[in-house]
């Protein structure tokens, strides 16, 4: 699956799990807004699935097997294990590949579901859900043994007849299965610990030519975005990938080198304030003052005359 281009057709779109299980030929979901589709004996048949298309619900995948390579930055992984994938309301997906091994579980469920619950809000601080889909979570066999586990507590309490303790029940296994899903995704950014370090080291290249060759000038303060753009990730799977390896951000980043270049204009030209500013791609100077004093503890003129 890949994010649609802007060339591509409108996508088909479901606004509903009922709406979903038609267009599959699966029977009515016993649920109206959450539902499990268990396919670990039999692969889903995504021929069957519109191309492209968005839901209106978030789908959270566990998948048999993933094959094939996998690219992660910039370089090519090749994947014979499970893992996960994590997909919000409203993202377009695309799949390039309706033949391969789809078996896993699949859980669908409506932000209608989350209504006056604590998940509602929370749900958001999971980044996963912004990640694009060749940054799935890869999953050891113990980890494998745990997701699947709850997938099956999901499953068999839709299976029940809804009571006053059903909402609370799946909800408290979602947040579960999120939990876990963080736990694991903190592991996987520890294990590629040697490539993250590669990654930010190109980072840190590719922000210092940036500042030292006036690119600032003409295209701004770089971005979030322009830095995934350069190792290929999104902008969320960078900064959590970065928080995790140096426990600061992607823009964190970009401040720090901004601060470090700063530094070194103040104290090796006489340019003012105002012009270090330009010539770092802010539009006003107030801004980065503030950012400079927020940092550092001192404005730009008084750590040029500190220095000095």
């Amino acid at each position: 699956m890949r994010a649609m281009s802007k060339e591509k057709k409108i996508p088909y779109r479901f606004e509903s799990l009922s709406q979903l299980r038609a267009y599959m030929g699966l029977p009515k979901p016993s649920h109206p807004l959450v539902m499990v589709s268990n396919s670990m004996t039999k692969g889903v048949d995504l021929s069957k699935v519109p191309n492209p298309h968005v839901k209106s619900f978030y789908k959270i995948s566990y998948l048999k097997n993933i094959e094939g390579q996998l690219k992660y930055g910039q370089r090519f992984y090749d994947y014979e294990e499970g893992g996960m994938m994590f997909i919000a309301p409203n993202q377009v997906i695309e799949t390039d590949d309706s033949h391969g091994d789809h078996s896993g579980y699949s859980l669908f469920f409506h932000p209608d579901f989350l209504l006056n619950t604590s998940l509602a809000s929370k749900i958001r601080q999971y980044g996963f859900f912004s990640y694009e889909v060749n940054e799935a979570l890869h999953l050891s066999e113990k980890e494998k043994e745990i997701i699947i586990s709850v997938f099956k507590v999901i499953e068999e309490e839709l299976q029940l007849p809804i009571d006053d303790f059903s909402q609370d029940i799946v909800i408290s296994q979602i947040e579960l299965l999120l939990n876990y899903s963080n736990r694991y995704y903190k592991r996987q950014f520890i294990t590629q610990k040697a490539l993250n370090s590669d990654i930010l080291q190109k980072l840190e290249a590719y922000l210092d030519h940036y500042l030292s060759n006036e690119k600032p000038l003409t295209e701004g303060i770089p971005t979030v975005q322009s830095l995934a753009d350069q190792v290929n990730l999104s902008p969320s799977y960078l900064s959590d990938m970065l928080r995790s390896l140096t426990g600061r951000n992607a823009q964190q980043l970009i401040h720090d080198k901004l601060i470090e270049k700063a530094k070194e204009l103040l104290t090796t030209t006489s340019l003012t304030v105002g012009e270090v500013a330009y010539q770092l791609g802010f539009e006003y100077s107030q801004s980065f003052s503030r950012l400079f004093k927020a940092k550092t503890d001192q404005s730009p003129l008084e750590f040029r005359r500190s220095f000095n």
